[in-house]
């Protein structure tokens, strides 16, 4: 008997009952403690960079953000098609009590570089949670389909987004003020980081058993011709390529605002450094509150009509944060808090943010059940290793055109003008090389559900 016909219930439950359940809850907590510590650790690491510089020697604070993310994402370029085998063929269970014992030696080293003040080492541990998450990432995607009911799919995958972004923030919050303590800054990151990853391995202990799709697979440790394999076998399935288009285009709008809030809220916003928080927070909640709202908006289905839905919101509320932004310019110091959100104008800055971010999340939630639902059961986790290989590489080339429109003296408002342009053509031609998803969206607004 499967797991799936042993734990999950008859009649589908809602998303929020899952949070008291073995086959969820267990899961759903270690993946939320591994989010976090990934966000204290290249957080906190990037903020005594920068702030703290001459404790490590001869480092370039300036660069030392994008050397820290750039270390952290090349794992998933390497290693993806490796890490979506090794899920394919081994229990799920297993595998993250595995990842989980590694996070532990992993903060353990990294707590070693913090008290030294010794960077190659926390560069190299930066390349371990990397190569953590990506051995995480498919197991993470690939398990639930074996524990929930399809109609709670939806449901189940919009916690883990809202409760993945809320660990986010988490992270970056107590990453940045660990970091700001001073010369305790280092030990409240060794020990945080810790204890961090001891609560994720307790939880994983509690994860059922999932038992291995196909446990006969060769491996294929070749990463290059295992991530062709991988991409080519995604391709086979159009409207699942799509999906895994879709997805990646997300994370390419995401980077994109996220790695812009500093100058945004200092050189646009005329804010402090408690204002990112804040923006962040708005961007996070927001994303979180768009994935729970799937599970009704979907009638517990995977309703592939959210899609369009979702990439309108995107682009309108994309553009119409480069009009808002232009309210903001002029302040005669940085902006705290209170005299941020005392200024009128700025609250609709903040609506467009959280507005933008709700689209993301009704956006993305279907396309990650789309992509667990039609996959073949035996090759799940390579598509969602395919997925993350597309992802790391959105992200990349995100990055290269904020360069690059900043080289052509682009302001913060001017790239998210583009941004919500582009987001329009890009969807656009997505939901045309795949028309499904535009009927889906027109049988919706008319009060239909998907059968899919």
């Amino acid at each position: 008997m499967s797991e799936l016909s042993r734990t999950t219930p008859s009649v589908p439950q809602s998303q929020y009952q899952l949070m008291r359940e073995r086959r969820f809850a267990p899961f759903f907590w270690t993946l939320f403690l591994g989010a976090t510590n990934d966000n204290i650790f290249k957080v906190g690491f990037t903020s005594l960079l920068t702030f703290q510089a001459a404790q490590f020697g001869n480092v370039d604070p300036k660069s030392a953000a994008f050397i820290i993310s750039a270390i952290f994402i090349l794992p998933f370029v390497l290693f993806s098609a490796t890490a979506g085998q090794i899920a394919d063929k081994y229990d799920k269970a297993m595998l993250t009590r595995m990842v989980k014992a590694f996070e532990i030696g992993i903060m353990v080293l990294g707590a070693v570089g913090y008290l030294l003040h010794n960077v190659a080492i926390l560069y190299l541990c930066t390349f371990l949670m990397g190569m953590h998450s990506t051995l995480f990432g498919p197991v993470k995607y690939a398990y639930l389909p074996q524990h929930l009911h399809p109609r709670e799919l939806v449901g189940g995958n919009g916690v883990v987004e809202s409760g993945t972004f809320v660990a986010i923030l988490i992270g970056t919050i107590a990453g940045g003020e660990a970091a700001s303590f001073g010369a305790h800054g280092a030990l409240l990151l060794s020990i945080g980081c810790v204890a961090v990853a001891l609560l994720g391995r307790a939880c994983a202990s509690f994860v059922p058993r999932s038992e291995a799709p196909q446990p006969g697979l060769a491996i294929n440790w070749n990463p290059f011709t295992e991530t062709w394999r991988n991409l080519v076998l995604a391709r086979s399935d159009r409207t699942l390529f799509v999906g895994l288009l879709g997805i990646s285009w997300l994370w390419f709008v995401g980077a994109t605002l996220l790695t812009s809030f500093f100058s945004f809220a200092k050189d646009i916003l005329s804010a402090n450094a408690d204002v990112v928080t804040l923006l962040l927070a708005t961007f996070s909640i927001g994303i979180g509150i768009g994935s729970l709202l799937c599970e009704r908006l979907s009638r517990h289905r995977v309703e592939l009509g959210l899609v369009p839905l979702g990439a309108l919101g995107m682009s309108v509320f994309a553009i119409d944060l480069y009009f808002a932004s232009h309210h903001s310019a002029g302040a005669p110091h940085l902006l705290g808090i209170a005299a941020f959100l005392g200024d009128a104008g700025h609250w609709r800055v903040l609506a467009d943010l959280f507005l933008l971010s709700v689209s993301g999340g009704i956006y993305s939630v279907p396309l990650y059940a789309l992509i667990q639902s039609r996959s073949q059961p035996t090759h799940r986790a390579r598509m969602i290793a395919a997925n993350n290989i597309l992802n790391s590489l959105f992200m990349i080339v995100s990055s290269l055109m904020a360069l690059g429109l900043t080289a052509f003296h682009f302001t913060i408002p001017e790239i998210y003008l583009s941004t919500g342009v582009l987001n329009a053509v890009v969807t656009g031609a997505l939901f045309i090389a795949v028309p499904e998803f535009l009927r889906r969206f027109k049988a919706w607004t008319a009060g239909g559900a998907s059968n899919s």
